[in-house]
């Protein structure tokens, strides 16, 4: 507001110069307010705090970090023996403190698998069309299966097998 819109208002009377006052009030509060914002305070991001904001500790809940006592925590269920497909079977030599050479058995060791998904080979059908000679002379050839055709699509005619890479070799 310049200095000569101020004095318009004064001019009108006391209502005009009061109800102006108030209206800019309630801009400078809700300015200021905007301005006292942080990200603790609004939705915004840490990152749009000014500088210097300095954020508040949180307080010790007492327990220590990672998981906690009792928990059951999140793992694989080991697959039973029976149905593992190669055991390695690792024996330590040596003893790590004196250096010893160690003989014997462990009746429980700790069981570690890992679980590999062998790679995706395509898998290969080859027809051999034969052609027969028939006793009044003429040749007939075998016909390939309607479902294999070439050009056909649908059920059965398993259009993945020209996409796999290494399969029109």
């Amino acid at each position: 507001m310049t200095r000569a819109e101020a004095g318009a208002i004064y001019a009108r009377g006391r209502a005009a110069t009061v109800t102006a006052l108030l209206a800019q009030a309630r801009r400078l509060a809700v300015l200021e307010a905007r301005l006292a914002q942080t990200s603790q305070t609004s939705s915004r991001p840490p990152s749009t705090d000014p500088p210097g904001t300095r954020r508040p500790r949180r307080h010790p809940s007492g327990r220590r970090p990672g998981g906690q006592p009792g928990h059951p925590g999140a793992h694989r269920a080991l697959v039973p023996v029976a149905r593992v497909s190669v055991l390695i079977p690792v024996t330590p030599t040596h003893c790590v403190y004196c250096g010893r050479r160690l003989h014997g058995t462990d009746p429980m060791p700790v069981r570690h698998q890992v679980t590999e998904v062998p790679p995706i080979h395509p898998v290969v059908t080859e027809y051999h069309l034969h052609a027969l000679a028939c006793q009044c002379g003429t040749t007939t050839r075998a016909v390939l299966p309607q479902a294999f055709r070439p050009g056909r699509s649908g059920r059965g005619s398993r259009p993945w097998r020209r996409s796999v890479p290494g399969s029109t070799t």
